[in-house]
């Protein structure tokens, strides 16, 4: 194996390397809500006599865990909006999130994305022109709708050679939403019973239906473009 081979591969086999040591460490066990709940005031206790500190080791866990793909997101974000109130919690949850996603995405982009354009067909080379052309409005549309984990949308977008800038801006606006109604429910980290019932039916139904009004411009343009092909006269 050569040196560019090397440098191409070894940050996803870092990655991996971490991601199994941190499972294979029960650290995501460690991290329940119960343990949130019997730990709430010496956190808020910590963070109220150092707060940037506080804020600034919050975004780095937060960032660790979506990078390592740990499933915590939630009980961190409840955490966030309990320790630093609504906006600034989703600020906070939101900038660790889009840059732990983030991480993600470029690891995978240098690494199977490469791979994945060096061998491709016409099949894929016509999915990766459609993928840029409406990039913003696929992301979006996928970091809305409740139905796609988080991890993959940080994985798809990579072999699809989705530029950097357009993943970082529908992240961070796209998760916002969602963000922002986990951290409203974790002011009230003493009262929550469990996390599943937090997202009623009807909220993940709303989220739904943004994501595919997201959609809206770029089905407009391919029904468009269908017509154009049918009727090159018209």
């Amino acid at each position: 194996m050569n040196i560019q081979h090397i440098k191409k591969w070894s940050p996803l086999l870092i990655l991996g390397a971490l991601i199994a040591g941190a499972y294979m460490s029960g650290l995501h066990h460690s991290l329940n809500l119960a343990a949130l709940q019997e730990q709430k005031l010496v956190f808020q206790s910590y963070t109220g006599n150092h707060p940037v500190l506080s804020a600034g080791g919050f975004v780095g866990a937060y960032t660790l865990a979506v990078a390592l793909s740990l499933p915590i997101a939630t009980l961190l974000t409840l955490l966030g909006g309990f320790l630093f109130g609504k906006w600034l919690g989703t600020l906070l949850v939101v900038t660790g999130a889009t840059i732990g996603a983030s991480i993600i995405f470029m690891i995978a982009k240098t690494s199977l994305g490469s791979t994945l354009r060096e061998k491709a067909g016409t099949v894929y080379k016509k999915i990766e022109g459609n993928m840029k052309d409406n990039a913003a409005h696929y992301m979006l549309f996928m970091r809305l709708a409740p139905i796609f984990p988080f991890f993959l949308v940080n994985i798809v977008p990579a072999l699809f050679n989705i530029s950097l800038r357009v993943f970082v801006l529908t992240t961070f606006f796209g998760i916002i939403p969602g963000s922002f109604v986990l951290v409203n429910v974790g002011q009230e980290l003493g009262d929550i019973e469990n996390i599943k019932d937090i997202m009623s039916k009807d909220i993940l139904f709303a989220f739904a239906l943004l994501g595919l009004f997201a959609l809206i411009p770029t089905i407009y343009k391919q029904i468009k473009g269908r017509r154009r092909e049918a009727n090159p006269s018209g």
